[in-house]
């Protein structure tokens, strides 16, 4: 739980914005977190049925690729929150705190940000495309609904952002020596 004080400044408006941001991926990766235990149980049953009972669903393996890819698009963002991304840590670790978040506010300006805006804008006429056709699988006996599987390709880049936006006014304010609303020590190994 995020602790929210009495908003009164600008900078406590925007102090409580990162907070409501972060506890928007917070949940969202926590969702992500009980879809991985919904995606090995659908592999189970696969291979049971397929094994045991001698019978194959095609559409409740697509459904294990959709979970796949909705895990992976949408935890995306929990990962970056939480500091549990790929980072190439070279020198970062011995940087001073300030250097670091210096390092991250570039690094989310120059890199995260455009990076997204990219992934948004060259999906969104693809995405829009399958909507409009009511694109369903090729398979015979597959899921009927492959457009919500592709519009993954614009919550990856809208969740990411919101993170970046998060991520940037908690660097901001850390620089400027401002308090950051008191938050929830992350639970590690926790759905």
């Amino acid at each position: 739980m995020i602790n929210l004080p009495a908003a009164r400044s600008p900078l406590q408006w925007l102090a409580c914005g990162s907070a409501l941001l972060q506890r928007l991926v917070d949940g969202l990766g926590r969702l992500a977190g009980w879809l991985v235990l919904a995606m090995a149980l659908a592999t189970a049953l696969i291979v049971l049925l397929r094994y045991y009972f001698g019978f194959g669903s095609i559409a409740l393996q697509e459904g294990v690729t959709y979970l796949h890819a909705t895990v992976f698009m949408v935890g995306a963002a929990y990962a970056a929150q939480r500091d549990q991304h790929v980072r190439v840590d070279i020198f970062y670790r011995r940087f001073s705190r300030r250097a670091q978040l210096w390092v991250n506010l570039i690094g989310t300006l120059v890199f995260l940000l455009p990076v997204m805006a990219l992934l948004f804008f060259y999906s969104l006429d693809y995405v829009a495309a399958s909507w409009a056709l009511g694109e369903r699988s090729a398979d015979g006996g597959g899921l009927a609904y492959r457009y919500l599987l592709k519009s993954l390709l614009l919550v990856l880049p809208a969740l990411m952002a919101l993170h970046a936006l998060s991520a940037l006014i908690d660097a901001a304010l850390e620089l400027a020596g401002q308090p950051l609303p008191a938050r929830a020590p992350h639970s590690e190994g926790r759905v």
